[in-house]
Parts: structure tokens; C-alpha cells; sequence
């Protein structure tokens, strides 16, 4: 199975000893997850006219993020009380579930019910896959499977909207979410006959697993709910409390998280700027909260405003994954003596993209909109690695391991903060009143400009890291 002089994987030995079937396995669950995670981008156009709840939009994406923070903390513990067997199949059902509780929801509400169970599916199913590597396959061909975990991530995600564009569009959206549904519980039963190892079936404890992080997940959940409550009726008072209660659950988040050292999910002093991995951090923050409308909402304004096919906003969508993936290999042999230019080249980048979109999507003008789309991608394929590296490797001896699984994190409560503040956006500028050619005309611009001040917050973030020395 391994070349015991260069390590890398013999994938000829792997075929036939059953395993690589095994890894192909295990990558599924990314593949669900990271699927569905972008694939309501280009559907959601569809399922709001029948289902109407467009002020929602936000909630289908911060839901499913919030749902995969939980069980991708959660799942790696359970391992040590459940066997992988059991657990990989458990989360697959649940996965299932919701994706068929979406495929049948009556209202906007019932769907985001489903949305929360399939993000706790899909971020356990995810969480599963990285243990199944180390649990499963042989230590000195880890970092090969793992790299291409990394890019079965990338495909799916890119493949996602293209995906539900193909499916809404043939079939209508319920199929989209039905195809997925089929698919988690093929894989929750397939899971007892693939998993047949004594590794996979027994239930391994290594001492005690750290204690869980309740308190703190249950107060980022309550302040993302916040933050997307305030965007659902735009009222002066009633938004600007809510919000600030957002605020400031995010803040006793961070809070918890650093009072709770045994379940600590951060480095600590995670947004010191007088550090790079705390400069670095809020790069990450503020760039994943600033970019994410341009996934949640550019189809539905595209197609409301201009009435551009869902699926050529799928193909924009894609491009901006492609155009991460392949200039992320591009820059990967970079010298680390380029590193801090390549992140604030990559964070000026993403911010050109954003205040792009302000006047392309307005426009409807697709080549800018694409171009905007290449741009932004580009800029996180060229500085995401790179940011990764220099926090890791900036982090305390022993906070490193924490600090490398803090960057996905933190991007994921990026993403599901930005959903719903972009909600509260879209809300007040003209959504709230129902989707209409002259409300998304009002989005449109607002949508983007909005967040362009956080964006340069991520710039200078990324350009404090270059000068910082610890």
C-alpha cells in the first residue's frame, strides 16, 4: 500500500487491498456536504416564488453553517463513546432527514428546520471523514489523503451550483434536495457494509475526550439568531437591539471560548493585532463575513433584476470556486519570503471583487460580473493558504493545533454571520417588501457596499500580519 522509501501513497496496492474503495467511502461525506452547502445558491430563485420568504434567504445558509459548527465539534468526540460505524451512519441519517424535509417543506420556516438538521449531518459527516483517515489508513499516508479530501472539498463546492441549476431547472428545486436525500441514506446504509473493520466497529478511548463546548457553541448560535432576527421586519428599534444582542453574543462567545481552555476551539488573544496569528484571525473574519452575499444572494438579484438564466449565475458561481483552486496551486511552491505580499496582494483582491459586484451586478453586465467573480476567488486561492501557514506557525507550541483547525472555523462563523447580517442588508433595503425587478434593483448595490468597510478592516489586518514579528 505505501512506498516505505518516499511515503506516498501505491494507489494500485491501495486498490487492491479494498481500501481505496474505503477512502472513496469516507470523501463521500465531504462531498454531500460541501454539495449542498453551495448548491442552494442557484435554487434558491425557484424556491422562493413558490414558497415566498424571501426576507429568509440569509436564514438557508447562516442555518446550515451554525448546524455544521456544532457537529463538526461535536463528531470528533463522539468517536470515543460510539464506534465510527455507528456514528458515520447516524450522521448520514440525519443528513438524510433533513435534505428530505427540505425536499417537502410547505413554508419557509419548515425548510430552514430542515437546513439545520442537514448542516448537523453534513458537518459530522465531514468531521468523520478526518478521523476515518487517521483511524483507518496508515499514518505515513495521512498527508496524501488528506490533500485530496482537500480537493474532493474544492470540486464539490464549485460543482454545487451547477448542480442545483441543472436539477431546479430540469426537474424543479424539491428534486434538488431529493437527489441528496436518496443519497444520504444509500450512504447510512452502505456505511455497515463498507465499515467492517475492526478499527471502524470498536469504540477507541484514548482517556477521556475533551469536555464539549456547550456553553460557547450554544451562545454563537443564539447571537447568529440574533443577527439574522434583526433583518427579518426592518424596525428601527427593535433591529438596532437585536443586533447589538447579536453583537454582543459574538463578543461573550469569544469570551467563553478562551474562559473554557480544555474545549477551546480559538488560540487564545485570537484578534490581538499585536500578533499575527490575532491579525491574521481577523483576516479571516472579516473577509469571510464582507464576501459571502455575492454566494447567498447574486442569483436571486441576478435573475430577479435582469432575468439572467439561474444556471449562468451557476457558471459564475463555479468560476469563482475554479479560479480559488487553480490559483491556489499556482502560488503553492511559493517562497516563504513572498508570503506576506502574496496575502496582501490576495486581500486587496477580494476587496477589488467586492466593490466590483456594486456596480457590475446593478449593471447586469455578466463578463464584469464574471471577471469580479475571478477576481475575489483568486484572491482567497492566493492568500488562504499562505494565512493558514503563517498563523499555524506563529501560534504557541501548544496552541498549534488548535490554531489549524481555528482558520476553518472561524471562516464557517464567517460565513453564517455574514448570511444574516447580508439578510438584515437586503431586508432594509427593499427585500422586506417582496421580490420584485424594482426591490432587487435596491438590493443590488447595497448588498455589497455595505460590507466593503469590513473588507478593508481584512486589509489592514492582512497588512498588520506582514509587519508583525510574533
Amino acid at each position: 500500500m505505501i512506498n516505505e522509501t518516499s511515503t506516498k501513497v501505491e494507489w494500485r496496492a491501495l486498490w487492491r487491498s479494498g481500501d481505496l474503495g474505503l477512502f472513496c467511502f469516507v470523501s463521500m461525506g465531504i462531498l454531500l456536504h460541501a454539495t449542498m452547502e453551495t448548491m442552494i445558491a442557484t435554487i434558491s430563485p425557484a424556491m422562493v416564488k413558490e414558497l415566498s420568504g424571501v426576507q429568509l434567504v440569509g436564514w438557508t445558509f447562516a442555518i446550515y453553517e451554525l448546524g455544521a459548527i456544532v457537529a463538526g465539534a461535536a463528531a470528533g468526540r463522539l468517536v470515543s463513546y460510539i464506534s465510527l460505524r455507528h456514528n458515520m451512519a447516524g450522521a448520514a441519517v440525519i443528513y438524510g432527514t433533513g435534505a428530505l424535509i427540505c425536499a417537502l417543506a410547505p413554508s419557509m420556516p419548515v425548510l430552514l428546520g430542515g437546513r439545520l438538521i442537514e448542516g448537523l449531518g453534513g458537518g459530522a459527516l465531514v468531521s468523520l471523514a478526518f478521523v476515518s483517515v487517521e483511524r483507518l489508513f496508515p499514518r505515513a499516508i495521512w498527508p496524501q489523503l488528506f490533500g485530496i479530501m482537500s480537493a474532493v472539498w474544492g470540486v464539490a463546492a464549485f460543482s454545487g451550483p451547477l448542480i442545483g441549476a441543472l436539477i431546479s431547472t430540469a426537474f424543479g428545486w424539491r428534486w434538488a434536495f431529493g437527489a441528496f436525500t436518496i443519497a444520504g441514506f444509500a450512504m447510512a446504509s452502505v456505511s455497515y457494509v463498507v465499515l467492517r473493520s475492526p478499527e471502524a466497529r470498536s469504540v477507541k478511548r484514548d482517556g477521556l475526550p475533551p469536555p464539549f463546548p456547550v456553553l460557547a457553541l450554544a451562545t454563537l448560535g443564539a447571537a447568529v439568531i440574533f443577527v439574522a432576527l434583526a433583518g427579518v421586519e426592518i424596525r428601527l428599534g427593535q433591529s438596532t437591539l437585536l443586533l447589538l444582542l447579536g453583537i454582543a453574543g459574538i463578543w461573550l462567545f469569544f469570551r467563553i471560548d478562551a474562559w473554557r481552555p480544555a474545549s477551546r476551539l480559538f488560540p487564545s488573544r485570537p484578534f490581538d493585532w499585536s500578533t499575527r496569528v490575532g491579525s491574521g484571525m481577523t483576516m479571516v473574519a472579516a473577509l469571510s463575513v464582507s464576501t459571502v452575499s455575492f454566494s447567498v444572494y447574486a442569483p436571486l438579484v441576478l435573475t430577479s433584476l435582469h432575468d439572467i438564466p439561474v444556471l449562468t449565475t451557476g457558471y459564475i458561481i463555479a468560476a469563482e470556486s475554479i479560479a480559488w483552486s487553480i490559483l491556489s496551486i499556482m502560488v503553492a511552491g511559493a517562497s516563504p519570503r513572498h508570503e506576506r505580499a502574496i496575502i496582501i496582494t490576495g486581500a486587496f483582491m477580494i476587496t477589488a471583487g467586492l466593490v466590483g459586484f456594486a456596480i457590475a451586478i446593478p449593471a447586469g453586465h455578466i463578463p464584469s460580473i464574471l471577471f469580479c467573480a475571478l477576481l475575489q476567488g483568486g484572491g482567497f486561492g492566493i492568500a488562504w493558504p499562505f494565512v493558514t501557514r503563517v498563523i499555524v506557525a506563529s501560534a504557541p507550541a501548544s496552541e498549534s493545533t488548535i490554531a489549524s483547525s481555528a482558520v476553518p472555523t472561524m471562516q464557517r462563523i464567517g460565513y453564517a454571520t455574514g448570511a444574516a447580517a447580508a439578510g438584515i442588508v437586503a431586508n432594509a433595503s427593499g427585500f422586506s417588501d417582496g421580490l420584485s425587478g424594482e426591490t432587487a434593483e435596491g438590493v443590488a448595490r447595497w448588498l455589497f457596499l455595505a460590507f466593503v468597510p469590513l473588507a478593508l478592516v481584512g486589509c489592514a489586518a492582512a497588512v498588520r500580519m506582514s509587519r508583525t514579528t510574533g
